[in-house]
């Protein structure tokens, strides 16, 4: 695993020690220059192979939930001393022999040979093999409820999205090899990542990717420097099934691009790949390069966007690979969280599947392409893995449908004989230049606290584009003590931004943060998460939607107050659409009289906020997200830096600054959800007869209403529960909400319901 979060700043981790300090120093090793290896070789001389899915782990802390094969792998590479390079546009082919020299000795003259590896189909004589053996790992209509179970995450915002996956076995015979089922895939699915792979041990990849995971390549043609290294993406999300001719298939992509559930899947994906690639990107170099364009495989239909972006001097092609695993398109977001749940809820760990096949350049390039739609042979049974993107908006027996659908092709090439054939092909696309703009921040420093989310780094990217300096840390006791040193060193930060993230405020101690800040008079700027939590720390409520608005665009209307010379929206129009992500929420009759409200959304959602005498502002929606304009998204926080300054005598705190202890060690939404799943039914009931609330109804029902109880039981008896400052309609959805039984007509009498409900 990674050091402890603390010991080094976010846009470093890459360059913490893990298994790639073994492969950088092999390749620095034998390294070369990039103009030689194009004129000589094409470019082509490093090292081959598979990149394993727990690799993640070095980057991320995850917690592990299952235990491991012990024969799994994760990281097979080879270095190749013969190449045949086949060049599909010139229809031309060619081979290239290498011999390696080191300190006087070298292989040049060495017989060129080894061993040959048979291929041993599935042995049904073997009762061991024969008893291990099964067709899926999770049984059919399980994936349906691990669907279900990420519903009530994204339910109360602790995910967005998240990627699930299955496997299906099949028993290979002698007629069916590794190599004739490569054969099959590249006829019947051709794909841009099309590889067979003898890792050795009795095991092989077979694969027909369609998606590129990391490309990189060093460059002279870029507006930056000579040479810099220009790193690619084309996240694949957004799937509907090939109809029977041409003309179907343009009904089904019409659907496809009007199914706006489709576009908050590749929305979710592509905003978290920019920020993959912010953390260690030139500022503003990021960019989507193409949108939502369609690719047709022999079975699927996808949308795909195209994103690049150019690295920073100081890092290199393995900070770039390091920074996206794993794709957001086989992990879900944000990204940490989401690693997590697909941990706790698959059955089997993945192996190779989300990792990815490639090769790491000797100069300095990198090629590599998601392991999806792969074939797994090992020991005879060939395992097809499958994922389908879940959100809120998910159908869970279609998701599992669809994880079939996607199996389906490679379990073809596995029990289906047939013809070969062959075809492939690829297009280019080139970036826009985009306008310097006003640096308002030069000079400052900004320290962006990150909450795990998985948008900080674009985020961060944004800030650096006003001339900033700025440093992310991950929230925590070690980021205030980071500021506090930087305070004592007399480098004080002129702002502190706080990121988005999953769950709720007291998750990761806002409060603390917000308090930390005040003494110190250094101003804040929170985007979602942290707009919440400056609503609770100054003494205001949280609703939750009742619809969550995750990747989802929706208008934005400035008040008067956000209409000001001196607001963070100023010179912005009088409406404009953003991107939401969030399914908390300040309520608007709840909030604090030193919080002003300066925009809502068109059904009243509280979307900016302003401290009346702290230089402290918020926003509830994304401006770094593809959805929220640039020129939109910059100008806010242009005007954040130019506007959220101390002046000399301002910093006292006011009586409206009280905060609530009780809060800070409330169980968090994610624990109570988890410790509801793992009771029964009937002790559900149990739990909501005795708390006189209604037992009808689903298990996820009955978990989001005993919940609901929970959280505004601890609200109210911690006294951040005004029910007489709340509207009758407010107090009657309260009650519907938590399914109490009996009318109660006026607002007294609800009152009175509600508080024997909730207090006792």
């Amino acid at each position: 695993p990674p050091p402890p979060v603390g010991t080094f700043s976010e846009e470093e981790r890459s360059r913490q020690p893990s298994l790639f300090s073994v492969v950088r120093s092999l390749v620095d090793l034998f390294g070369y220059d990039a103009d030689l290896s194009r004129s000589v070789d094409g470019g082509q001389l490093g090292l081959y192979g598979s990149f394993g899915y727990d690799l993640t782990f070095q980057f991320e802390p995850i917690r592990l939930a299952r235990d491991r094969p012990a024969d799994q792998r994760n990281l097979v590479l080879y270095l190749p001393d013969e190449i045949l390079v086949v060049d599909q546009d010139r229809r031309d082919a060619w081979t290239v022999r290498y011999d390696f020299r080191y300190d006087g000795v070298g292989t040049q003259g060495l017989p060129r040979d080894g061993e040959a590896g048979e291929f041993h189909p599935f042995d049904s004589e073997d009762p061991v093999a024969v008893e291990a053996f099964s067709e899926r790992d999770t049984p059919r209509g399980e994936f349906a409820d691990s669907v279900e179970r990420a519903k009530r995450e994204f339910a109360v915002g602790n995910l967005f999205e998240a990627v699930l996956s299955q496997t299906f076995r099949r028993k290979l015979d002698a007629d069916s090899p590794p190599s004739a089922v490569f054969r099959r895939l590249r006829s019947r699915n051709p794909a841009p990542y099309g590889f067979l792979m003898n890792l050795g041990e009795e095991e092989y990849l077979v694969g027909a990717s369609p998606e590129m995971f990391v490309r990189c390549e060093s460059t002279d043609d870029n507006d930056h420097f000579p040479g810099a290294i220009r790193v690619e993406t084309c996240p694949i999300s957004g799937t509907v099934a090939r109809g029977a001719d041409a003309l179907e298939d343009a009904l089904r992509v019409k659907s496809l691009m009007m199914n706006a559930k489709e576009e908050s899947e590749l929305t979710m994906c592509t905003d978290v790949d920019r920020n993959d690639k912010s953390r260690i990107c030139i500022p503003g170099s990021v960019e989507v390069i193409g949108r939502r364009q369609i690719e047709m495989y022999s079975r699927l239909i996808h949308t795909v966007d195209h994103v690049e972006g150019y690295l920073r001097p100081e890092f290199d092609a393995l900070d770039a690979f390091l920074c996206h695993t794993w794709a957001v398109t086989v992990t879900g977001a944000p990204k940490t969280w989401a690693i997590q749940f697909v941990e706790d809820n698959e059955r089997t760990s993945r192996a190779w599947y989300g990792g990815a096949v490639g090769m790491v350049g000797f100069d300095g390039g990198l090629n590599t392409g998601l392991t999806l739609r792969t074939v797994r042979v090992k020991n005879g049974v060939a395992e097809v893995r499958a994922g389908a993107t879940l959100l809120y908006d998910s159908n869970p027996i279609a998701e599992e449908q669809e994880t079939e659908l996607k199996a389906s092709a490679m379990i073809d090439a596995v029990v289906m004989k047939g013809p070969e054939d062959d075809g492939s092909g690829r297009a280019a696309a080139t970036a826009p230049v985009t306008d310097a703009k006003e640096k308002v921040g030069t000079g400052k420093s900004i320290i962006l606290i990150d909450h795990e989310d998985s948008f900080v780094h674009t985020l961060g990217n944004y800030l650096r584009q006003t001339g900033a300096v700025v440093r992310t840390l991950r929230s925590g006791p070690s980021a205030l003590k980071a500021i506090e040193k930087m305070i004592e060193d007399g480098n004080k930060p002129d702002m502190v931004v706080l990121s988005p993230g999953p769950g709720n405020p007291t998750d990761f101690a806002l409060s603390t943060t917000l308090e930390f800040l005040t003494k110190n008079r250094i101003p804040g700027f929170g985007v979602c998460l942290g707009l919440q939590g400056m609503v609770e720390h100054f003494g205001g409520t949280l609703g939750v939607l009742g619809y969550p608005m995750h990747g989802k665009p929706s208008p934005v209307f400035l008040t008067p107050l956000g209409k000001n010379e001196d607001s963070i929206f100023a010179g912005l129009p009088d409406t404009f659409e953003v991107a939401r992500y969030h399914s908390l929420h300040g309520i608007k009759e709840r909030l604090p009289s030193c919080l002003q409200v300066t925009a809502l959304s068109e059904d009243g959602i509280v979307m900016g906020i302003q401290h009346d005498s702290l230089p402290y502002a918020a926003v509830q929606f994304h401006p770094e997200s593809i959805l929220t304009s640039p020129a939109h998204g910059m100008a806010i926080l242009r005007n954040a830096l130019s506007f959220l300054q101390y002046a000399d005598g301002e910093g006292e705190r006011g009586e409206d600054d009280a905060e609530t202890a009780a809060a800070a060690t409330a169980a968090t939404g994610a624990q109570v959800i988890a410790e509801l799943e793992a009771l029964g039914v009937a002790d559900l009931k149990e739990r909501l007869k005795g708390a006189g609330l209604s037992t009808t109804g689903t298990k996820s029902q009955l978990i989001v209403r005993l919940a609901l109880w929970i959280h505004k039981s601890q609200e109210a008896k911690g006294g951040r529960l005004d029910l007489d400052g709340m509207t009758v309609p407010e107090l009657r959805e309260l009650k519907q909400g938590l399914g109490l039984k009996g009318t109660a007509p006026t607002k007294g009498a609800l009152m009175e319901v509600l508080k024997n409900c909730l207090v006792g």
